[in-house]
């Protein structure tokens, strides 16, 4: 195994840099050995997080098709996958002949999605289960119960809740426990909503999962010219404004841990890269700025 920056993730160490499975199949026609090219490079290089859900997948498809899709790549990997954390979500409900998104939180959901991940993927125990989203409909405090029931019957290793406010983060503590590992929100260059959350998990321990960390498959293209900062300290360092985008989060808080999506081997190593990019003082003043 390539050896790279690691984090905490509540008992383990996992790659600074995650890798977000997402971008894998979220198109029509997605090109599966591409995907799978994508994944090995990433093993390759080092990483070890590797963050999907299972309605991740085209519209048309059905629940699990990027789980597949991981679960497939990981088998097919010629190394070792002893150390690889593969990090899944349930709660959201998607109804893909109309390609729309509700959400489920009930206790009940989040088991029958959990045994449906777990057969997915080919665990006997998922290392890492996260709420995907909070619903308005079920009292948090129940939604978590049932994260709790799946861990203390076996089921999953680590919890982690994601799209949580400050007060939905302190529930799941309190019921969760050391069970509770990380929280995974939505921070880039133009989302920065989450900097309270980012310091909660600082105090409370917690790893601090940033999805969309380039802003989303089609912000990610458009970084550099929607943020001139960090293409102005791109092009000094002779970089990419995406590399940039990914070292200053982890400047930002030793909690983040960014989960960028790639859908080729070169946006992940680009990713992965980021990892060795040490930001001066004045380069992360001139990031900071809003």
């Amino acid at each position: 195994m390539t050896d790279v920056a690691r984090r905490r993730l509540g008992d383990l160490r996992v790659s600074a840099i995650g890798l977000g499975a997402m971008t894998l199949t979220q198109v029509p026609g997605y090109d599966e050995e591409r995907g799978i090219r994508t994944v090995h490079a990433a093993l390759d290089a080092g990483v070890t997080l590797l963050d999907t859900a299972d309605v991740y997948g085209p519209a048309g498809g059905d629940y699990g098709v990027n789980e597949l899709a991981l679960a497939k790549a990981l088998r097919l990997y010629p190394g070792s996958t002893d150390h690889v954390v593969v990090a899944t979500k349930g709660g959201h409900v998607r109804y893909f002949d109309t390609d729309t998104w509700w959400v489920d939180g009930r206790p009940e959901w989040l088991r029958r999605a959990c045994e449906a991940s777990l057969r997915r993927l080919g665990l006997d125990v998922l290392p890492l289960y996260l709420h995907h989203r909070p619903d308005p409909r079920t009292p948090y405090e129940e939604s978590m119960g049932g994260l709790k029931e799946l861990h203390d019957k076996g089921l999953v290793e680590r919890v982690g809740v994601s799209n949580a406010s400050v007060e939905q983060v302190h529930i799941a503590h309190e019921i969760l426990g050391d069970v509770l590992v990380a929280v995974e929100n939505e921070y880039s260059p133009r989302a920065r909503a989450a900097e309270p959350v980012i310091d909660l998990c600082e105090r409370l321990g917690l790893a601090f999962l940033s999805w969309g960390p380039l802003g989303g498959m089609r912000g990610a293209k458009d970084l550099g010219s929607e943020f001139a900062a960090f293409d102005a300290v791109a092009k000094a360092r002779g970089v990419s404004p995406q590399r940039v985008a990914l070292a200053w989060q982890l400047h930002r808080s030793a909690a983040i841990i960014p989960i960028p999506g790639a859908s080729r081997p070169e946006s992940a190593l680009d990713s992965l890269a980021a990892a060795d990019l040490t930001l001066t003082p004045d380069e992360l003043e001139r990031l900071n700025r809003k």
